[in-house]
């Protein structure tokens, strides 16, 4: 059967070209999310959301190949999930650039003509994920992570009180902590949230559950 409902059933050569593309791709995002981010955050959040919008977008590229509006279907794409954010809360820097480079290479990987040849593309990603693995393993000594906790004294987040407010939040998470920073306040709940940023050198611990809430002072 050479078409079915006026699509071409079967291209070997076509196919072929996919399915090696296809495996390029996903083998580098295995690679940076995976085995570089994964392992270093932890986040299984970001892993599910990095891994198929990589393959979305690879596969939305490449199907739409044809289409002669290719620089600017790119960049189209860059400009949409670029400023991608969840509506519960905004995207951190670090997993921004993550984002950034799932859908480059995946563009890239996609989008490459006859004039790119395999083992340019092989560099291309080869170069991305290497400056990725070095700058996290290597040159970046410390890797500096975050918890949003929901806070009860109240008072304590004064700006007279920053040093207590401090000291009471390493004694109640173990962590020895950087920096904090206030966000939302509810008065009438004697209740705020704060985001406190810590080496992960550190043992990490599991603060009560997963979204970071406090044992309620006494």
């Amino acid at each position: 059967m050479d078409s079915l409902f006026g699509l071409s059933f079967f291209e070997a050569d076509d196919f072929l070209k996919l399915l090696t593309r296809l495996l390029l791709n996903t083998f580098f995002l295995l690679l940076i999310v995976r085995y570089l981010y994964y392992n270093i955050t932890r986040r299984k959040d970001y892993l599910f959301t990095y891994l198929l919008i990589g393959t979305t977008v690879f596969l939305l590229s490449f199907l739409l190949e044809s289409v002669k509006i290719q620089l600017g279907f790119a960049l189209g794409l860059f400009a949409v999930f670029g400023i991608l954010r969840y509506r519960t809360q905004q995207i951190p820097i670090k997993e921004m650039t993550y984002l950034f480079i799932v859908i480059g290479l995946s563009i890239v990987n996609a989008l490459a003509n006859k004039k790119i040849s395999y083992a340019e593309l092989l560099l291309t990603n080869g170069v991305i994920y290497l400056m990725a693995f070095l700058l996290e393993k290597q040159f970046i000594l410390k890797h500096e992570s975050t918890k949003n906790i929901r806070y009860e004294k109240i008072e304590m987040i004064k700006p007279q009180n920053y040093k207590a407010l401090v000291e009471d939040l390493e004694e109640r998470t173990g962590l020895k902590i950087n920096r904090v920073e206030i966000g939302n306040i509810d008065f009438s709940k004697d209740i705020a949230k704060i985001r406190i940023y810590y080496y992960d050198q550190q043992n990490d611990i599991n603060l009560a559950d997963n979204e970071g809430n406090l044992p309620a002072a006494s």
